[in-house]
C-alpha cells in the first residue's frame, strides 16, 4: 500500500487517516526525504497518536528548485477537445519550477491574462536518476518513480496561443499547484495506476473526470521518450497530461479553416472574441478542487483546493 507524506514549513509528516505523524528526518528537500525512506517507514509504524491533519498547513510536497516537465495532449478526450485527429506525436514542454505552489495557495492571475484555464494532471515524482538513453519498461517503473502527486497545469491561454510556445503561459508563479500528499508507492501499487481517476471541479461543478486508461502515452513509455534528450533526478516532477474538459476547446473545423487564411493578429482577435463568451475560464474568487484516487482508496492523493485571485 502507498504511504502518504505531507510537508509543512517545519516538518514532513506521514498521514494516517485524519491524523499525521512527524517524520524524524533532517531532510529539507524532496530528494533528501526520498533518500530517507527508512524514517518514513518508522513514522508510519510508530504508533504515535499524531496531530490532526486539519491543523496542518500543507505546502507542496515537491520542493524547488527542481525540473518540471510536462506531457502535451496525452489523453484521448483532451485530444478530441483540442481538435486532433489521427496519431498524435508525443511531445514535452518545460515549466519553471517557480510556478510550483502549495495545495491551498491562491492561484494568482496576472493582470494581463484574460483567459485562465485549469488542467488536472497526475504528477510523477522521480526517485532515481534517469540518464540519457534509459529505456523504461513497465516492470522498471518502481526503480525510477518514487511517488505521485496531484498537480494543476494552470495555463494563460491568451499568452500560450498567441506566442505559440508553452513556457511563459504555464510558468507564472502559482501556476503549478501541487499536493497535498506525496503518495510513496510500493512495487505492487504500480499495477493499479490505470485505475486512478482524475477529477477537477470549479465552484462545485465537475469539469474533468477520467481515469488513466484514457492516457495515450503511459508513464514507462513517456520516461523512455523523455530520456532521449532530458535527464531527470530524484525529486524532479513529470506532469503526465490532462483529460478533456478544460475551458479551451478547438473551434469547429470550418471556422478553423477560415482562420488559417487570416493574418495571425486578425485570427487571434477573432478567436478570443469568441472565447470571451465561454464561461468556463477561471475568474477571481473561483474555487478549484482536484482529486486523484483509485476507487478502492488504495492510492489516494488527497484533495487540492485552491482559490483564484487577481494580481494587484
Amino acid at each position: 500500500m502507498s504511504t502518504n507524506v505531507l510537508r509543512t514549513a517545519d516538518a514532513w509528516w506521514v498521514v494516517l487517516g485524519d491524523r499525521a505523524v512527524p517524520v524524524d528526518t533532517k531532510a529539507v528537500t524532496t530528494a533528501e526525504l526520498l533518500a530517507d525512506r527508512a524514517a518514513v517507514r518508522e513514522a508510519a509504524l510508530s504508533g504515535d497518536a499524531g496531530t490532526p491533519v486539519a491543523d496542518l498547513v500543507a505546502l507542496s510536497p515537491v520542493t524547488t528548485p527542481c525540473r518540471v516537465v510536462a506531457q502535451m495532449v496525452n489523453y484521448r478526450s483532451h485530444a478530441r477537445d483540442s481538435g486532433f485527429t489521427g496519431d498524435i506525436p508525443p511531445a514535452f514542454f518545460r515549466k519553471a519550477s517557480g510556478s510550483v505552489s502549495g495545495p491551498e495557495e491562491a492561484i494568482v492571475r496576472p493582470s494581463h491574462v484574460k483567459f485562465l484555464d485549469y488542467e488536472v494532471e497526475l504528477g510523477l515524482v522521480m526517485g532515481a536518476p534517469l540518464p540519457i538513453g534509459t529505456v523504461v519498461e513497465e516492470r522498471d517503473l518502481p526503480s525510477y518513480v518514487a511517488g505521485l502527486v496531484i498537480t494543476n497545469d494552470v495555463s494563460a491561454r491568451d499568452v500560450q496561443l498567441t506566442k505559440t510556445q508553452f513556457y511563459e503561459g504555464k510558468s507564472y508563479p502559482t501556476f503549478t499547484p501541487t499536493g497535498p500528499y506525496l503518495a510513496l508507492l510500493e512495487d505492487d501499487d504500480f499495477a493499479h495506476l490505470l485505475d486512478l481517476r482524475l477529477k477537477l471541479s470549479v465552484n462545485g461543478e465537475l469539469r474533468q473526470d477520467r481515469t488513466l486508461a484514457d492516457m495515450i502515452v503511459r508513464p514507462a513509455q513517456a520516461l523512455t521518450l523523455l530520456a532521449r534528450f532530458q535527464t531527470l533526478d530524484p525529486g524532479d516532477l513529470l506532469l503526465t497530461g490532462t483529460p478533456g474538459g478544460t475551458a479551451l476547446k478547438a473551434p469547429p473545423k470550418p471556422v478553423e479553416k477560415i482562420g488559417a487564411l487570416l493574418p495571425p493578429a486578425v485570427k487571434w482577435k477573432a478567436f478570443f472574441k469568441t472565447q470571451a463568451k465561454n464561461p468556463h475560464y477561471l475568474h477571481h474568487g473561483d474555487v478549484v478542487t482536484a482529486t486523484i484516487a483509485t476507487p478502492d482508496g488504495r492510492i489516494d492523493l488527497g484533495e487540492q483546493r485552491t482559490t483564484v485571485t487577481d494580481a494587484h
